[in-house]
């Protein structure tokens, strides 16, 4: 996905001016396409009570859903950018001492992000690469253990639940046009994603037995292609 995203950029490049029409205030630039969450997580060790286990650790594996982006110009050059996808999922599996555990848990996740876009380039001009920083805010959803967690802590039952994340958000990418509203789309970005997932442990009256937590950063690059229209 991420070859894809740069070799689509590249291919951009090469395409004849002629095709733009200028970005002008007012614009609404809907696209879809393809887009991958890939984790670059950062695990803190499992807490029980005051109790920390050492090198008890989990990652958050990658996935790719429907991406959907939105661009509106407030002028020829600025525009306030939103991303939204259906829901992704992902597996939390074992790390550090864990590491052999396998799949742990699993969770979905969308993660709506709000940007404020710069468009450098003449307005004119048939790609139109633009960067922004914004806020994303992540909310976790439909949480589940596995019988491989509940087993490891010798519980009848188990539940876990993820906090939701606000964070700083970045992006690149560009916009080539094909017609005066048909349009090609590439980008990347980053999300400063920080949740702490409590562990419930229950016994088989479902009376709660222990309490885990653990802190994840997961900060992940967001890549995604696809297709636009400017309205």
């Amino acid at each position: 996905m991420r070859k894809t995203v740069r070799y689509g950029l590249i291919a951009a490049a090469l395409l004849p001016a002629s095709l733009a029409q200028a970005h002008e205030a007012g614009d609404l630039i809907l696209r879809a396409g393809a887009a991958m969450v890939d984790p670059h997580d950062s695990s803190g060790d499992v807490r029980v009570g005051s109790t920390k286990l050492d090198n008890w650790k989990v990652s958050v594996d990658s996935d790719t859903q429907l991406g959907l982006t939105a661009s509106y110009m407030l002028s020829q050059h600025w525009g306030i950018g939103v991303l939204a996808a259906t829901p992704f999922k992902h597996d939390i599996n074992g790390a550090g001492a864990l590491g052999g555990a396998g799949k742990l848990a699993e969770t979905k996740h969308l993660p709506p992000t709000v940007t404020l876009q710069y468009f450098p380039l003449d307005p004119g001009m048939t790609i139109q690469p633009y960067g922004g920083i914004g806020v994303n805010y992540t909310h976790f959803f439909d949480e589940k253990t596995t019988d491989t967690l509940t087993n490891a802590l010798g519980a009848a039952s188990t539940d876990i639940k993820l906090d939701d994340s606000v964070g700083l958000a970045a992006e690149l990418g560009a916009d080539v046009m094909l017609t005066d509203r048909l349009l090609l789309n590439a980008a990347v970005w980053y999300a400063d994603i920080d949740t702490t997932a409590t562990i419930k442990a229950y016994d088989g009256a479902g009376n709660k037995v222990a309490t885990g937590k653990v802190d994840v950063d997961i900060d992940p690059f967001v890549y995604m292609i696809g297709v636009g229209y400017r309205f």
